[in-house]
């Protein structure tokens, strides 16, 4: 028969937590209960090493999405790259660029990785611009990059492709995407029939988001552009309708703080002030840099002016966007009307009359 063994002798468990009173209150601590496995090291390791992996930060910083040339240039070759899309760890976007599995798509990455595809010298244009830079609600369904003349890429599903040669004041990066400015883009973006472009312009010009000589300046590099009339139309529209509520919330500001002495619709040797100080002998314009050659009267702004020099009158120009801030407009008037600075204690406005 075979031998029978005995049990082996049961195994003390090892007991890590409080200390037996017999024990020296000065000996080392007990180690911890739960110690780190092979298994957690390597976890570890790994995510170190994933931390400091370039290509693991550009898809960090590029929205989960990296082009084939980038991801051969930080070491991959083409059979780890087609190994990674055929597992599909990498998921492709457009031709030649892809979409890490780890990052869910967005909005943002639909944007970049149109610019991403259209490749070098590609700037984000159009609505899409407007809505890169905060300016407008949604990114539109197709994306409007423009590529150098010497270039010639096709529009394909969702992008859509514009050969011109764009002032390089029109352009700079944001976020890691090469993007129109935002004056630049708003006009752009005001020329898409998909884009109500009156609201934006009033939108950014209300807000102050983009000023309007930004955006004149921006209007006058690309005349001849596509949709430049259009555009200038409406942007002359924007400026002017701007300007009449800048009248109009100057007015109330004047009321609302109790100034005195102000009139509207003062007639000097027949130039028809819109608000005037007729006792300081003061008239206060608000700027339109858009539509600034006809005032109330019909007539230039240059050639009132000077009749109101002749007869001893002066000029205070308001730009529209000094009523963000009204109690250094209230100042700057003060000083106007009476030649001496305001006072403290916020009393401008009702010292100016």
């Amino acid at each position: 028969m075979p031998e029978r063994r005995s049990p082996p002798d049961p195994v003390e468990p090892i007991r890590v937590g409080r200390r037996p009173s017999h024990m020296n209150r000065n000996a080392a601590a007990p180690l911890p209960s739960v110690l780190p496995t092979a298994a957690h090291r390597a976890a570890r390791r790994s995510r170190a090493a994933r931390g400091a992996d370039p290509l693991a930060r550009l898809f960090a910083a590029q929205d989960g999405l990296v082009t084939r040339a980038q991801a051969l240039a930080h070491g991959l070759s083409t059979d780890q790259v087609d190994r990674r899309l055929a597992a599909r760890r990498w998921i492709p976007v457009h031709p030649r660029v892809y979409r890490h599995a780890a990052h869910r798509p967005s909005e943002r990455s639909r944007v970049r990785a149109a610019v991403l595809w259209a490749g070098e010298g590609a700037v984000l244009t159009g609505a899409a611009a407007a809505w890169w830079w905060g300016l407008l609600p949604g990114a539109p369904a197709v994306v409007t990059v423009t590529v150098p003349r010497r270039r010639a890429p096709r529009s394909r599903a969702g992008v859509l492709v514009r050969r011109r040669d764009l002032d390089p004041l029109d352009v700079t990066t944001h976020d890691g995407v090469v993007v129109a400015r935002p004056a630049a883009a708003v006009l752009d973006g005001a020329a898409d029939p998909a884009v109500p472009g009156d609201a934006l312009l009033d939108h950014v010009l209300g807000t102050g988001s983009v000023g309007v000589a930004e955006l004149v300046e921006a209007h006058a590099r690309n005349l001849g552009a596509h949709g430049s009339g259009v555009v200038g139309r409406m942007l002359a529209g924007a400026s002017r309708r701007i300007a009449v509520r800048a009248r109009h919330g100057l007015r109330a500001l004047l009321a609302a703080r109790g100034v005195r002495a102000w009139r509207t619709d003062v007639t000097v040797a027949g130039v028809l002030l819109d608000l005037a100080f007729p006792a300081a002998r003061l008239a206060v314009e608000v700027h339109d840099p858009v539509d600034a050659g006809t005032g109330a009267d019909g007539c230039g702004s240059a050639w009132r002016r000077a009749v109101l020099r002749r007869h001893g009158w002066r000029t205070l120009v308001v730009e529209p966007a000094e009523l963000r801030c009204p109690e250094d407009l209230l100042a700057r008037l003060h000083e106007a009307v009476t030649g001496h600075p305001a006072g403290p204690g916020g009393a401008a406005g009702r010292a100016a009359g």
